[in-house]
């Protein structure tokens, strides 16, 4: 039987949106902001954003549901579902939703004292990838400036 064929690799890259930033704690103390739950609900999503999580189960097949209250009001429903867990170096999340689904790959690795974070969004077409791209960039950087705040200010 023949191996599936993968994309080019120019087709993913243009479903994909992703950082990189580099953080001050080691790689243990930035794994520990996405493992529990009480931290990751402090400092998820973009500036402004409160987080109210409904079901957190940290394990491969796991689901993770959260409710972003946006500063306006407005409340958006997160389902997400665990699918690697390596620690303190990845995570895989699936975003399952109708409308508005990718999987999310987190890299830890260490730098120096500190931690490098990757972080990258893929979508399932292109077109989903572009229509949401200008508006994710800003809301990952946002999250991850919200994250920095969370590490100098937390005590573990």
């Amino acid at each position: 039987m023949a191996e599936p064929k993968k994309p080019p690799a120019d087709l993913v890259a243009d479903r994909v949106v992703a950082t990189a930033r580099v953080f001050t704690a080691p790689c243990q103390e930035v794994f520990a902001t996405f493992s529990d739950p009480a931290r990751l609900a402090q400092w998820w999503g973009p500036r402004g954003f409160r987080n109210s999580i409904g079901e957190f189960d940290f394990r491969p097949g796991g689901t993770w549901r959260l409710t972003m209250a946006a500063p306006d009001g407005n409340r958006y429903p997160n389902h997400w579902i665990f699918r690697e867990i390596v620690a303190p170096a990845r995570l895989v999340l699936e975003h399952v939703d109708a409308i508005h689904s990718f999987e999310r790959e987190i890299r830890l690795a260490a730098h120096g004292a500190g931690t490098r974070l990757n972080w990258r969004m893929t979508f399932a077409t292109v077109a989903e990838c572009t229509r949401v791209r200008a508006l994710v960039t800003v809301a990952n950087e946002e999250s991850l400036d919200r994250l920095d705040h969370h590490l100098s200010t937390h005590q573990s």
